[in-house]
């Protein structure tokens, strides 16, 4: 079985627990923390490490979480590690999280320009994509500026990639005037 599959399974199980006892928000909450520990380098390698023992690793996360975060994320950490399952826990951290976007009907929408916009801006792209077939009721909108695509924007919902930049643009003019239809015979 996949790692996908496996992460999806536990994430949807502790999805539905959520949604059963009325704690879903901060769970999710806690998820998210949890992310933001599992990008730190050395805790991802003691996750994935086949050498440090099952004993160990439950009292650093233990050290870790125990006070830290809700209660039912400590359990599901517990049991995970307890059945040696620990390795995935950064998927299933990100299944969950996408899980939790789909029960909420939250579209994820990556926006990267050259400079950075204002707050008025980014509202009127988010009133305009919830009127459209490509977003769902609420969306949530990720900024990045990257200042080699001169101008423009490129925007990004789920798998569907929409280049109006101007290096983009500029890419593409190159590409016609190096074809043949622009040569002319002398």
């Amino acid at each position: 079985m996949s790692v996908t599959t496996i992460a999806s399974r536990y994430a949807k199980s502790l999805m539905d627990l959520c949604v059963e006892r009325n704690e879903l928000e901060t769970v999710v909450k806690a998820m998210e923390a949890l992310k933001d520990v599992i990008s730190n380098r050395d805790f991802y390698l003691m996750l994935k490490s086949p050498i440090i023992k099952t004993e160990k690793k439950l009292s650093i996360m233990n050290a870790i979480f125990k006070g830290n975060t809700d209660p039912m994320v400590l359990a599901f950490i517990n049991i995970l590690t307890k059945k040696g399952r620990e390795n995935i826990l950064p998927e299933i951290t990100d299944e969950f999280i996408n899980q939790y976007k789909l029960y909420k009907r939250i579209s994820t929408v990556k926006i990267k320009t050259a400079q950075s916009m204002d707050d008025s801006v980014l509202n009127s792209i988010k009133s305009k994509l919830k009127n459209t077939e490509a977003a769902m009721e609420n969306v949530e909108i990720e900024t990045e500026v990257d200042e080699s695509l001169i101008g423009g924007f490129v925007l990004q919902i789920g798998d569907k990639l929409y280049d109006a930049s101007v290096s983009h643009k500029l890419e593409l003019l190159k590409k016609d005037f190096q074809s043949e239809d622009y040569i002319k015979n002398i």
